[in-house]
């Protein structure tokens, strides 16, 4: 008897815009946030309570989504993922089969701006290297651990390499 092929998923358009300076790059999207249709929306990944340690925003975990993506976009912070699309059952980037990647060498090369790329966990610093290449950047690459829940170093141990976004920023 064969089994359904796990199901194909697949990322969200890039937030950004030209003041752009840092472009946080996860892998794709939980089953969380692809039912809501937004970045980060498991209730304990902790990207956005990370996040707004960066820019100074207590209040960022606690706005309407829009308004936390208006306040990324204000801090010159972008989102996107690694992966366009893929096969994964359930939410694990260890699941992540039959990836096709998002062309991030072309995002990052429309933003004046842009200062540094940081992938949000090892799977997405994995895959956004092979995009990237191993030729010189212009940007600041950088590799920050994962804000899933599945990761499961608390946020203390998590925060200073996120701090480490603040002087792309300035």
């Amino acid at each position: 008897m064969s089994h359904p092929a796990p199901p194909r998923k697949a990322s969200f358009a890039p937030v950004t815009d030209a003041r752009t300076r840092v472009l946080v790059c996860g892998s794709l999207p939980g089953d969380r946030s692809l039912a809501a249709r937004q970045y980060y929306a498991h209730p304990q990944n902790q990207f956005w309570r990370l996040i707004a340690a960066v820019i100074a925003r207590d209040d960022l975990p606690t706005l309407p989504y829009e308004a936390r993506l208006a306040a990324l976009r204000d801090a010159r912070i972008g989102l996107w993922d690694a992966v366009a699309s893929a096969t994964r059952p359930g939410s694990s980037d260890a699941a992540i089969a039959q990836a096709e990647p998002n062309d991030l060498a072309t995002l990052a090369a429309t933003l004046p701006d842009l200062r540094a790329i940081a992938f949000n966990g090892a799977t997405a610093h994995r895959l956004g290297l092979r995009q990237l290449g191993t030729q010189a950047s212009p940007w600041t690459i950088l590799a920050l651990p994962s804000s899933s829940p599945l990761h499961t170093v608390g946020l203390p141990a998590k925060l200073p390499p996120w701090l480490a976004l603040r002087p792309f920023l300035t």
